[in-house]
């Protein structure tokens, strides 16, 4: 049984992560117009979104952090596909965030592990309080890659701290509905059989969502290189 539990939380945590990754591409592009302004910000939230949502449905610290080297090798994937180095501003920095935010979450549900966030406000504290630690450091970004956080354009302040305020308010929302969508993913798998039908999903439903998501992550890459919307 417990081997079939690990398929099952390596199954979350491959559809999750890919759902994540590509998410990742295609709101980068379409955030584009204001990529050098809120997009971070938004990017912050749904991130930790799917962080939350992992460790809610598995309530397995090793889970969370698989999803996000996932989001991480999409992200990698990404520098393939448009022919950058992995330490350019569009790849090593947003992978610096995403583990800024998993680092964040994680450690703030470890400290209060004690608290059983039932409550809408503590898990609203949680995605605010991850938010503030995660936009917080990343301006140390530029010693992790050599690249520095882009700023506000006519200021000295790194984007993430000018628009901290949305990230964190973004993150307020995002994590409490991170936590309904986990409770929901772990409904779902608690009803496996642990035979047949729990095989099926972790042998093939959760790879064929990474290969999926990888291949219109190549499908979006090329729509756009054409230049076709």
């Amino acid at each position: 049984m417990e081997k079939s539990i690990f398929r099952s939380h390596l199954a979350i945590a491959l559809m999750l992560g890919s759902v994540w990754g590509l998410s990742e591409v295609v709101m980068g592009v379409g955030l584009h117009a204001c990529a050098r302004t809120v997009s971070g910000s938004v990017m912050t939230g749904i991130a930790l979104f799917f962080i939350a949502s992992a460790w809610v449905a598995t309530k397995n610290y090793h889970i969370p952090v698989l999803v996000v080297l996932i989001a991480c090798l999409f992200k990698l994937f990404d520098a393939v596909l448009l022919s950058l180095p992995i330490l350019h501003g569009a790849i090593g920095n947003p992978i610096f965030a995403f583990l800024l935010e998993g680092f964040a979450i994680l450690v703030l549900i470890s400290v209060f592990r004690k608290q059983r966030w039932q409550k809408r406000s503590s898990r609203a504290l949680l995605g605010g309080g991850a938010a503030l630690i995660a936009v917080s450091m990343f301006p140390l970004v530029k010693f992790a890659t050599g690249i520095p956080a882009c700023i506000f354009p006519g200021t000295t302040v790194p984007l993430s701290i000018f628009f901290a305020p949305l990230a964190i308010a973004f993150s307020a929302f995002m994590v409490p509905v991170g936590f309904i969508a986990g409770a929901k993913i772990k409904t779902i798998a608690s009803k496996e059989d642990f035979g047949l039908r729990s095989r099926l999903t972790g042998s093939v439903i959760s790879p064929l969502t990474l290969v999926i998501c990888l291949a219109l992550v190549t499908f979006f890459r090329w729509m756009v290189s054409s230049g076709i919307s």
